[in-house]
């Protein structure tokens, strides 16, 4: 039988702004951008959706889209995703339909587009790619969250520009540019990103900020001039918003679910210190020796990249994986061992078992262990003993007194979960 420590409930509070009226700061960010100016009536407007598990972002687009229709334009939306939706027209749909990004939801169009062309080059000589459909409009509104990239750091990492330069950029403009490799990705995005801006009618952007909790913590309009320059500034704020995991040291993460609506790469690699990157040095903190993966989200529509930051996974997981959706998205981005399926077992319990034989038979009363419902909700989770006698007394979380078990059900999964 295994010998498990006992477990307790965390709570922690992170810095929580939000935004309470969506509407009226979407208009007035889209006031700031001088729109009025810039949209000819009858002119036809593309608002990037792209296909991350963005917070309000169906309401973002359809108060966006009103405000493009009353001031005479014609809105509609591109989309905005590289190589995600198996670098496909029809993939591209399914990913919105998930996301609930709809003409019905939105009150626009949604155009979907797999076929690139180049727009120019880089003054290295690169070429920079854009969809069709994104030539097609007569100007470009970019819509995008912004914040820190699981794969490279820099000026600007995901956000506006990186939809444009990678979202808009298409299947190829996508695999080009992630085949430089990370130490290039931040300069590249400049690069390529100025070009956009100078060939391109681009009207501006509205920036999505998010707290620790997923929710809406401000927009801003940022204009097509200062694109590059605010973005850089929106990011650091962005970056105190973070969440983080409780310790900078564990013995074994367990993970609920992992998925592309959590994070680009399913499993944050800020959240979990590892990039698995050839040729990258992988982050200090924090230390986690072995992570665990229960599930795939149905959100993720099979694309399980980042199963390979994993030690130990499910055969449910790994099931649920659609192979080819996996393989394009981290051969497009050269980051390969980040589809490589770890170890599976046929039920959680099996897997726990795994996974704490792997750690040479540590005593249970100082086995560290957290377990979390995915890599973008922390705010709550069950911690072991010994991490819980470490965080007691701490300012803005609370654990409980009472301890709880580790138990299995009948199909050999853990009850103990964060709803």
């Amino acid at each position: 039988m295994l010998q498990l420590p006992e477990m307790y409930r965390l709570v922690r509070e992170f810095p929580r702004p939000r935004l309470q009226d969506i509407e009226t700061t979407v208009v007035r960010e889209l006031e700031r951008l001088q729109l009025r100016e810039k949209i000819v009536p009858g002119a036809r407007i593309g608002i990037t959706a792209g296909s991350r598990g963005i917070q309000n972002l169906p309401e973002i687009l359809r108060h966006t889209a009103a405000y493009i229709r009353q001031r005479g334009g014609i809105p509609c939306l591109l989309a905005a995703m590289g190589s995600h939706g198996g670098g496909t027209a029809a993939g591209q749909q399914e990913m919105l339909d998930g996301l609930g990004i709809t003409a019905a939801s939105t009150g626009a169009p949604v155009v979907t587009c797999a076929d690139c062309e180049e727009i120019g080059r880089t003054g290295s000589g690169l070429p920079v790619y854009m969809v069709k459909s994104a030539r097609e409009v007569d100007g470009i509104l970019v819509v995008n969250r912004v914040k820190t990239h699981t794969s490279f750091k820099g000026l600007v990492e995901s956000g506006l520009v990186k939809k444009l330069v990678v979202g808009l950029g298409g299947p190829k403009g996508a695999r080009q540019f992630h085949s430089f490799g990370p130490a290039e990705l931040s300069r590249l995005l400049l690069e390529m990103g100025t070009v956009i801006l100078e060939r391109c009618q681009v009207l501006g952007g509205l920036a999505i900020l998010e707290n620790a909790y997923e929710e809406t913590a401000d927009i801003r309009g940022v204009t097509a001039a200062g694109l590059i320059d605010e973005e850089s500034r929106l990011l650091e704020y962005s970056k105190s918003l973070m969440p983080s995991l409780p310790v900078e040291n564990l013995d074994l993460l367990i993970i609920q679910e992992m998925g592309k609506n959590f994070s680009g790469t399913g499993i944050d690699t800020n959240i979990v210190g590892r990039c698995r990157i050839q040729g990258v040095a992988e982050p200090e903190s924090p230390a986690i020796q072995r992570i665990a993966v229960l599930d795939l989200s149905e959100e993720s529509h099979g694309n399980a990249t980042g199963i390979g930051l994993a030690d130990f996974v499910t055969r449910r997981l790994v099931e649920k994986m659609d192979r080819h959706a996996t393989y394009l998205n981290c051969l497009t981005s050269t980051f390969v061992v980040r589809a490589a399926i770890p170890m599976y077992f046929d039920s959680e319990e099996k897997l726990l078992a795994a996974a704490l034989s792997s750690l040479g038979g540590m005593a249970t009363e100082t086995l560290r262990i957290a377990i979390i419902p995915n890599t973008l909700f922390l705010a709550e989770s069950y911690v072991s003993a010994a991490v819980a006698a470490q965080l007691r007394g701490r300012s803005g979380l609370s654990v409980s007194a009472a301890a709880e078990n580790i138990r299995f059900d009948g199909e050999g999964n853990i009850t103990l979960r964060v709803e």
